[in-house]
């Protein structure tokens, strides 16, 4: 993703929705995936957060996180393994309940990383402003959330520009080993911060110029409101919630045997 803007423009179903019905599909599939250890009762869940992606069209952003997710889950699987013991030996020193364990935390970390993506290509940010406002949330505290999020995919941008700037002018960013390669993107981290900090300082005097904060009182432009698609998205969003809370109440989704450091 290198462009500044991870929203996408499509015309789904999700695309339509109120932000403020987005905003509870994503909380709620943050608090239900967390319920389960067994990746037998994890994948279910994160199977429906691939169809919320593919049915949004928001897979396009994640194919450029490709390979961070492979490696999430490669490192996952392995570093979750040494947090956790059981009673069934596998082989050195994986048991079969660590081994489960592992691969439910990798689900559950990399389910979370694709709806927080799915989110913010299907929310403007404007709408997430606006969303967060009528939730109750003061106007400077949701304008600094979404700007936050607005931030996200300069920052990207300002780090591929200058990666293929210093690419220009001889510097081989992809030869030698992994920490080799780090240590060569370590220096360009400078010229991103500055760069940052320079567009945040012309941010805030545009903001200032503007008036930001000076009437209580606000318009919008943008105009959101509660629909027949919200309603269904949401009730079909508490049975889930529902449902998920009471298998996770009735003890189910544990890994017997389980020990965890």
């Amino acid at each position: 993703m290198t462009s500044q803007e991870i929203y996408l423009e499509r015309q789904t179903f999700f695309h339509g929705l109120d932000p403020r019905t987005k905003l509870f599909t994503l909380v709620t599939f943050f608090v239900i995936i967390l319920y389960f250890e067994d990746p037998l009762w994890v994948a279910p869940l994160s199977f429906l957060v691939l169809l919320h992606g593919f049915a949004s069209g928001a897979m396009t952003n994640l194919r450029p996180l490709r390979y961070i997710l492979l490696a999430l889950s490669v490192s996952g699987i392995i570093l979750w393994n040494l947090f956790a013991h059981g009673t069934t030996h596998l082989f050195w020193i994986v048991q079969r309940e660590s081994l489960y364990y592992s691969i439910g935390r990798t689900l559950i970390l990399v389910s979370l990383v694709v709806e927080g993506v799915i989110f913010l290509s299907t929310t403007r940010y404007e709408e997430l402003t606006l969303g967060l406002i009528r939730l109750g949330l003061p106007y400077r505290a949701g304008f600094a959330v979404s700007t936050a999020f607005r931030m996200i995919p300069m920052i990207v941008a300002s780090a591929y520009a200058v990666a293929q700037a210093q690419r220009a002018r001889g510097l081989d960013l992809d030869s030698g080993t992994i920490i080799k390669r780090v240590k060569k993107y370590l220096p360009l981290l400078v010229p991103v911060f500055l760069s940052m900090i320079r567009s945040t300082n012309t941010f805030v005097m545009a903001l200032e110029s503007r008036g930001f904060g000076a009437r209580k009182k606000r318009t919008f432009y943008l105009q959101i409101g509660f629909r027949k698609k919200d309603v269904l998205c949401i009730g079909c969003l508490v049975l889930l919630f529902a449902a998920t809370t009471y298998f996770k109440v009735a003890g189910y989704g544990a890994i017997a045997g389980l020990r965890r450091f």
